[in-house]
């Protein structure tokens, strides 16, 4: 086995024997499983760098067809406020469970830098749940069940969009409207906006609540309608988001 070098975020953690783990690593190059061996022990020089939401390079010895073995890890940022924060860690634990789902089937390296970019500007205090809804909006693009934002789902139509509905897969002009419900016109342009933005641009997120839900919600019945992935974390999101703020 040669050894490589290779930037990475752990997205999951797997017990393995009785004192070490499989990880799975997210990189450029897309998702590896790595070995790190003996990372329970209390002494072990691996056990801090072993765990979900670990970002750094990662040394392995490296196996094409199989499990890497990890050596060490140097940490490039250890996300210090998501880390002491709960509902920013719900968040990034969603993100990561996400993107996982993704990535299994998807080696796009852009998964990769999408989901880094998210979580250093989560960390760095910008809206974890606007910065989510992006996330997701732009896993939907590797799932295959992109939206309509360009136009509208029913007709093509790009003029006179009225609405968004998760039923009809996206936008909806005034002559193809029925009973869908209204959103807001900040929706209807922050969503798109959403779908096309880099998010390693973004340096503020100044969204009303009234917008924010209604992308959350519609993202919320997109996903149980077209994608199949139902994930724990998501709920644990919702729970953390309903707690009294200090």
């Amino acid at each position: 086995m040669k050894i490589e070098s290779l930037e990475g975020i752990v997205l999951s953690e797997t017990n393995y024997s009785e004192s070490s783990k499989i990880l799975n690593v997210l990189t450029p190059q897309g998702l590896i499983g790595i070995m790190s061996k003996g990372c329970r022990n209390v002494k072990s020089k691996l056990r801090g760098v072993s765990a979900k939401l670990v970002y750094g390079t990662f040394h392995i010895y490296y196996r094409e067809n199989g499990l890497s073995t990890l050596i060490s890890v140097d940490v490039i940022n250890s996300f210090s406020n998501i880390m002491t924060d709960l509902e920013k860690i719900s968040y990034a634990a969603f993100l990561l469970d996400l993107v996982y789902q993704v990535a299994k089937d998807n080696n796009d390296s852009n998964i990769y830098f999408i989901l880094r970019d998210t979580l250093e500007k989560i960390n760095a205090g910008l809206d974890p749940m606007a910065l989510t809804n992006i996330l997701e909006l732009k896993m939907l693009n590797y799932l295959g069940v992109s939206p309509a934002l360009d136009s509208c789902s029913k007709c093509g139509n790009n003029k006179n969009i009225v609405t968004l509905s998760s039923h009809s897969g996206g936008y909806i002009c005034g002559d193809c409207y029925s009973d869908e419900g209204l959103v807001s016109e900040k929706t209807i342009k922050m969503i798109r906006l959403y779908y096309y933005v880099d998010i390693k641009n973004i340096s503020k997120l100044d969204v009303s609540s009234v917008v924010t839900k209604e992308i959350n919600q519609f993202l919320d019945d997109y996903y149980d309608r077209y994608t199949g992935i139902y994930l724990k974390s998501k709920a644990f999101v919702k729970r953390v988001a309903q707690l009294p703020k200090d």
